[in-house]
Parts: C-alpha cells; structure tokens; sequence
C-alpha cells in the first residue's frame, strides 16, 4: 500500500508536467484547419495555371481579341446578344483553319480571352467568374474543344518545332507559346465545367453530361483525352519533345480523369453502390468523414528536445524551490494548526487517522523503495498540488474521456478477414483437437466455450471487401471457363481508359515518376535529368535582385504545382482501378514499386516537412483574376519574403497526404513491399512528418509505421509508446492482429520475390483473359478430314518457291520416318 501510494503521490505531478508541457507545444504549433478535398477552391485552381512570367501575355490576349471586332465595334462583349456573340465566335472558329501561323496564334489568344471572362469589361473577380462560364458553355457548344484537340494534335506532331527545341540550349517561356494557349483554352473549358453551380442553367447541366462522356470515350482518333496527354507526357519525358509545358499538361491531366471518372465523393457513391449489387453489407463509415472529425495529436518529441526540456525543469525547479523555501516559514504555522484540529476531531469521533498508518508504512518501506524515490524524485511545489480538496463521489464523476477532452470510443469500426477467423481456428483446433478442418468456420465441435465467444466476436466484425469477390470470381474464370461463361464487362469511363493505356502503362507510370523525382525538392540537379522549367523561365535572364527573387518564387510554386497534380492524379487512378477490379489496381501498383516509387516519396518526406508545407512561393497581387482588376503595385524585397501570411501551404500539405495515400495503397497487405520500408528506413523519415499537426496526415503515417512495427524491433517499440499509444487511438484496429508484439505469422522471413512474381502470374492471367485476343485457345475443335487439312491455304513466304527443291531434299527426302512407330503411337 505505502509503494501504491508513494507511486501515486509521484505520478500525479510528472502526468500534470507532461500534460502542462504537452498544451504549452500545442500552443507553439496549433493543429492546421485543413480541409481535404477534390481540389482547392476554384479561384486558387485557377491562379495556379498560370506562372508568374506569363502575366504580361494577358493584355496581348486583349488586344487580339480586339483586332478581330469588326464588326461589333461600338458594342462591348457583355452588351451584345447571344445571337451577335454566336456569330462573333463563328467568325473566330472560321479563322482557325488559315495557314498563317501567326494568324492562327492571335484567333486562339482572342478565344483564350474570352475564356478568362473578358476582363477588361469586369470590374469585380466575381464578373470575371460569370463571364468566363457564361462564355466557356457558348465555345462549348459550338464546338470549340474539338478545334482546340486539332490544333494541340498538330503542334504535337510539328517535328520542326521539336528539333529546334531539341538544338537550342536553353529553352524558355517563347518555345511553347502555341501549346500554352491551347492548353489554357483546354484547360479553362474542363475545369469550369467539371465545377457545378447553383445556378447553371438546364441546358448547361445537360453540356456538362455530354462533355463528360465525350471526354471519356473518343474524342480524339477513337480514344480518351486523357490518352492524348499521356503520350505528351511520355514524349516529354523521352526528351524528343523538351519545350512542352509539363505543367499545363499535368493539370489538364488531372483535371480530365477527375472529371471523367469523379472524385473521392464520387468513389465513396459507386463504392457502396458496388457493395449493394454485390449483395454485401454497406459499408460501416465514410473514411473522409471520419478522418475531418478526428483531431490532430501532439507528435512525440526528439531526443534533443527532451533533453532540453529536462534542463529547462531542472532550471525552472531551482528557482521555484528558493521561492517555496522563502514562504515555507509562513506557512508552517497554518499547517500545524489544521493538523492539531483535525487530530482533536478525530479522537472526538473515535475516528483512526488515514494518513499516520501511511507514515509508518512509508517509513519501514524506505529501504526497499529508496530506488524508485531517487528515480521519480518530487518537487516540494509539485507535492504541494497534491494536497487536493476531497474529491466529488464517484456517480458525479464524468467519464475519463470527458475529463481528458478526447472523443468517446475509437473512431473506427474493427474489421477481420475471412483469412484472420480461419487462422484463428487452425490455431485453436490443433491446439486443442490435434487436426484442423480446412475452410471450415461453422465447426466448432471440440473447442471450449470461450473460443466459441472469440468466433463469435470475429464474425461480428467480419469485413468481405469487394476486392476478396473480384478474386474470387477471377479465379472461377479460370478454373472453370467452360461452366462460369463469358464474363460482362461493363464499358465504364474508368474500364475504357484502363484498356487504352494498357500496352503503354509501365511508359507512363514511369514518365510521372521521372517527373515527380525531377521536381522533388531533395532532388540533385543532374545533367541528364528532365528540365520541367520550360514554361516558366523568361527569355531574357534576371539581372536585378528583385528579378531573380521572383524568378525564383515563380519556379518553386511551379514545382510545387506539378508535384500536388502529379500526385492527386496517381492516387485518382489507384482508386479507381481498385473499385474497377482488383488486378487493374495491382498491376499500377506493381509498376510503381517496380520503378522505385516506394525509395521516391520516402526521398520526398526526407526533408523539413514542417518547413515544406508552411512555404509562402507566393505572390497575391500577380495571380490571375487579381492582376488584370488592380494596378501592379511596385514589388520590393520585403514583400515577397514576408509572403502572403497564411499558416500553411494548401498544395503542399495536399500533395503530402496524396503521396502518403499512395504509399499506404502500394504497401497495404504486401509484405514484400512492408520490408522495402524497413530496409529503406522509412520509420524515422514518417516519425519527423508526425509533427504536422493534420489529423489526415498523421493517420496515413501513423498507417505506414503499424504495418511495419513488427519488423522493427522490441527497442524502437519500447522507444517509441507514444508513436504506439496514437496508432492504437487513432488507426483502425484488426482484432487479432498482432502488429504491437511482432509475433505475427507474417512477420516471419518469407520468400517476398515468390509473392510478387504469384502477384504477377494473375495478373497478366487476368489481363491475357480481358483484354488479349478473342479466340477460345485450346478450346478450337480440332479438324479431323484429311482433304479438308490439305485444301486449306498456307501462307509461305515469298523466296519459298525458288527454294521449293532445296527444302523438299531437306526436310522430306532425307529425313527417315520411322513408320512402326508412328502406327503405334
């Protein structure tokens, strides 16, 4: 009891300490009001198309525009009726087919203009946005996207425009003008109708829903867009295109298979939908939902940090003891007194002192305690919080996790695998009956009661995902061929743009790699890498300090840019292809890890996250609509380094929970891939990302360090009970998953290269079934009439008859044919 006590009375005053210090660090760094989402707002989406260079390049789009009214000069744009803006735009549409290139450019920079609203008519951002919708569903509706997919086809296959950019040897801002524009009229008409409003009008809701599925089925030579800017991509990346604006590409990109297949309100919809016509019961929450109501934890501290708040205490306790020291004598008094009182109404009541029995305990327990004192030694002002006024009765007390501010329950719902109860019973039945039973997991006979209550519970929480049935299935496919039959594809945006990108997908998921490592800010400059800056830097080179600062602005948020789309568009295809079928999903993903993508993000995350995701490359009065409503204020030193005084960078701390997301969907169940994060060191590079206080991102690398933990070591898990303590509070719970201990079968040394060429094996069996040739293989009756055989045309090549003789000495005339055995076999 004295030892019970004696912890107690130590315990107390260290939790009130670290509990003092843990709001004392929130305070430092409160938690970041972050909302995931699609996309940022639709003003930032727009801003960020746009570089800085490229500023001057909208009044030139103005004065084209200008040059073509001709007729309806006296009039503005936004005083002219539909039937005279129809008109005006078909005048533009005819122009495009000159021959003149330069006239070609300054009839695509007057639709550009139009497509950003006709500022010079608006005088607030909120016009610009009507005008630029209003105008967007006109050139939408006369056909305007498909002139602007010719057009970017043949600047695509312009060899003249590519060796010169290939020759010269510094490529700027000039060398892509005409894809620029181009791009920017796409891109502008995608991203405005992907976004809806409240007010669009029945006619544009119903635009919208054909662009859509125009976009995702043949728009261009029978096959997707996004097909089109794949290949712009690959060809970028295989250098014999080095003046296209990767950034612009990306974006439309990105933009044209979020719009197409939908985005993470989308899935979660077709998700549950997939479930109900599966016949499997809906699902037990929305993650996204979820994750926007947890909150964010306090990261564990680093050595060095808890060395320097120990010295801080011992500082802060000196001081604090000469001051308790100083008023000990005055307060001697009062205690002594309070204690005579109390002693002489206990006698009186014939009560027994609670304290003094304590006393003698402590006293004859020094020796054997005399360690764990000196370990855990109080302070005199920390003993004095201890002696507390009596406590309310129990029945008033709330809950712990009312007191503690923390949410009631965890806040997801435990889940087991159809594989996890047939473990548990293989266990349990050679434990305790000596054989096991196969697949069986009705069977209980033989096994005590209480593991009837665990299958129970198991069963209670068994989770059958939609992947488990689509292997299932496949399996059935295979097998049984003849009994299952053919099998019904439907033709989704998603399963059409799987079967187009299938024989050049390991180009293209390499190509985003490549660019995604040549943008990453711990990338070395090499020579040989890939120079993304074509369509940022200016021709003529900064000569001035305040030049070459927003130079180097411009280019960081262009980085910036192309790794949040880079990123949201590799994450947007893993999920889709996952709820299309699970093979699709395994086979990008095996690409991404065959080609270092696990090595890359952990070389991402391997820098000051803290400082990455606060970065201010940001200049508010150059963004677009900003710049063409208010005159260009005189930029000095100090305003671009003070920044634009937000606490977090939207796009970064976006493009980090992307990158996290797709390392845990790589990773997730494949042991194999769980060991490259071993072997790659990836537990201190996540556990420095921790102190991002985002609830969102603090789960997937709390994800990424659970799968991993077993492998890790008993150490770092005796090391790192904080880390531990939020992945058991804060990550969903598997219930006889035994990833804090490390005693798994899966954590057993296996033969990880055998599981990923199995992996492989069905994937390209699945592949080879879907998408190879439509015949039925050995499944052809074989044809048994000689004449028939014989009548049938062979195809020989052409020299075959001057060399008819020669072949027929060889292969008939000399050969000796053992007729015996030919008859008995």
């Amino acid at each position: 009891m004295a030892a019970c006590a004696d912890t107690t009375l130590t315990e107390r005053p260290i939790r009130s300490e670290l509990a003092r210090n843990e709001m004392e660090g929130s305070v430092e760094s409160p938690a970041l009001e972050f909302e995931y989402g699609d996309a940022d707002s639709f003003m930032t989406e727009l801003a960020e198309l746009y570089s800085y260079t490229e500023v001057p390049e909208f009044i030139l789009n103005r004065d084209c525009f200008e040059d073509f009214r001709t007729e309806v000069k006296e009039k503005r744009w936004t005083e002219l009726g539909i039937v005279e803006q129809r008109a005006y735009v078909m005048r533009l549409l005819d122009a495009l087919e000159v021959t003149n290139k330069d006239r070609r450019l300054r009839v695509t920079r007057a639709i550009l203009y139009l497509a950003q609203g006709v500022f010079s008519e608006c005088n607030t951002e909120a016009d610009i946005l009507h005008w630029s919708r209003h105008n967007i569903y006109l050139l939408l509706s006369m056909g305007t996207f498909t002139a602007m997919v010719e057009l970017l086809s043949m600047e695509m296959d312009n060899n003249q425009a590519c060796s010169n950019a290939v020759s010269k040897p510094a490529i700027s801002l000039v060398d892509s003008t005409e894809l620029r524009v181009l791009l920017n009229v796409m891109y502008l008409m995608v991203d405005t109708v992907r976004s809806e409003a409240e007010d669009d009008k029945l006619e544009w809701k119903m635009a919208r829903e054909t662009f859509k599925v125009e976009l995702g089925s043949s728009l261009h030579n029978g096959e997707p867009f996004a097909l089109m800017l794949f290949g712009m991509m690959t060809k970028f990346c295989s250098m014999n295109a080095p003046h296209f604006p990767m950034k612009k590409v990306l974006l439309l990109l990105w933009k044209t298979v979020l719009f197409t297949l939908g985005g993470f309100d989308d899935l979660q919809q077709m998700k549950e939908q997939s479930r109900e016509q599966l016949g499997l019961p809906p699902l037990p929450e929305d993650s996204i939902k979820v994750v926007r109501s947890m909150r964010a934890a306090s990261p564990p501290a680093s050595a060095m940090e808890l060395l320097e708040q120990q010295q801080q205490q011992k500082r802060g306790r000196r001081s604090r003891r000469m001051a308790f020291l100083d008023s000990l004598e005055g307060d001697i008094h009062f205690s002594k007194k309070q204690l005579l009182v109390k002693q002489d109404s206990l006698d009186t009541y014939g009560e027994r002192d609670p304290f003094k029995n304590d006393e003698v305990r402590d006293e004859d327990d020094d020796g054997e305690d005399m360690d764990s004192t000196m370990e855990a030694e109080v302070d005199p002002l920390d003993r004095d919080t201890i002696i507390q006024p009596p406590l309310p009765p129990p029945l008033l007390l709330s809950t712990p996790a009312e007191r503690l501010g923390l949410p009631k329950g965890l806040p997801w719902a435990p889940k087991v695998r159809e594989k996890d109860i047939l473990h548990f019973l293989e266990t349990s039945r050679n434990k305790f009956i000596g054989f096991t039973l196969g697949n069986d997991t009705e069977t209980l006979v033989g096994l005590p009661r209480p593991i009837h209550e665990s299958v129970k519970t198991l069963k209670q929480h068994k989770y059958v995902s939609i992947a488990e049935v689509q292997i299932r299935k496949e399996e059935a496919l295979q097998q049984r061929p003849m009994t299952t039959g053919m099998e019904e594809v439907d033709e989704s945006p998603v399963e059409i743009l799987y079967q187009r990108m299938l024989p050049s997908l390991p180009q293209y998921v390499i190509g985003l790699l490549k660019l995604l490592l040549a943008v990453a800010p711990t990338s070395r400059t090499n020579v040989d890498s890939i120079n993304v800056l074509a369509d940022v830097l200016p021709e003529e080179i900064p000569i001035t300090v305040l030049q070459s600062m927003k130079l180097g602005v411009d280019v960081n948020r262009h980085k910036e840019i192309i790794v949040k789309a880079i990123s949201a568009l590799l994450l947007l295809l893993l999920k889709h292809f996952k709820l299309n079928h699970i093979y699709q999903f395994e086979y990008i993903s095996q690409h991404l890890v065959f080609a270092n993508c696990i090595p890359l993000i952990l070389k991402f995350f391997n820098q000051n996250i803290a400082s990455y995701i606060s970065a201010r490359n940001r200049i508010g009065v150059l963004d677009f609509p900003h710049c063409v409503l208010h005159e260009m204020p005189e930029l000095t030193v100090e305003s671009l380094e003070s920044g634009d005084g937000t606490q977090f960078c939207w796009r970064n701390l976006f493009s980090c929970i992307n990158l996290l997301r797709i390392l845990n969907k790589v990773t997730k169940w494949k042991h194999s891939r769980t060991m490259m994060l071993v072997v790659f060191k990836s537990a201190p590079i996540l556990k420095r990302a921790l102190k991002v206080k985002q609830a969102m991102m603090q789960l997937y690398i709390l994800k990424l360090l659970k799968i991993q933990t077993k492998y890790l070591g008993r150490q770092w898990r005796k090391s790192n009970m904080k880390t531990m303590s939020a992945i058991y509070q804060k990550v969903r719970h598997r219930l006889n998953d035994d990833w804090a201990y490390g005693n798994d079968i899966d954590a057993r040394p296996w033969d990880f290269q055998a599981e990923e060429c199995a992996l492989r094996e069905s994937i390209e069996l699945f592949n080879r079934r879907r998408y190879g040739k439509k015949t039925r293989g050995e499944f052809v009756p074989v044809d048994n009439c000689l004449q028939s055989v014989l009548g049938q045309r062979v195809e020989l090549p052409e020299d075959f008859p001057y060399s008819y003789e020669m072949w027929l000495e060889r292969e008939v005339f000399s050969q000796s044919i053992q007729w015996e055995e030919l008859l008995q076999a």
